[in-house]
């Protein structure tokens, strides 16, 4: 059995030039209604639909981002580094970082050891980048 996930997005080809800036892999060739990429070590693949696409499989509503999240996936790294780059193509790219480990401050985080960034896409789905500094 396999896991992928299903996004909604407002442009498809916006959403591709954004995670194409980031570095990460297409999987597939791209269309007007669904783009799909490849992220991780273990390629999870998740595809982003055209909202109106995506609609037609869903047996209810697509959600509102603005309203909330009920999920944020998470990009493991493997330096404080990575995550500075990182932030600083998403913010090239667009995208909203949240949470900003260079300046904004968590306990949990700072108790833990984490280096962490939540970072919103061009549509709202949130992203967490996270490396164990007791790790390296």
């Amino acid at each position: 059995m396999n896991i992928w996930a299903n996004l909604g997005v407002e442009d498809v080809e916006r959403t591709q030039n954004f995670y194409q800036a980031l570095g990460f892999k297409l999987n597939g060739t791209p269309t007007n209604e669904i783009v799909s990429f490849l992220f991780g070590d273990d390629e999870f693949v998740i595809h982003f639909f055209k909202k109106e696409k995506l609609k037609e499989s869903f047996e209810g509503e697509i959600a509102n981002l603005n309203n909330g999240n009920e999920i944020m996936f998470t990009l493991s790294v493997n330096s404080e580094e990575e995550v500075s780059i990182l932030i600083d193509k998403i913010i090239k790219v667009g995208g909203n970082i949240r949470f900003d480990p260079r300046k904004d401050k968590k306990k949990f985080y700072d108790d833990n050891g984490y280096c962490v960034c939540v970072f919103e896409d061009l549509d709202g789905h949130l992203f967490n980048l996270f490396c164990n500094l007791n790790k390296r």
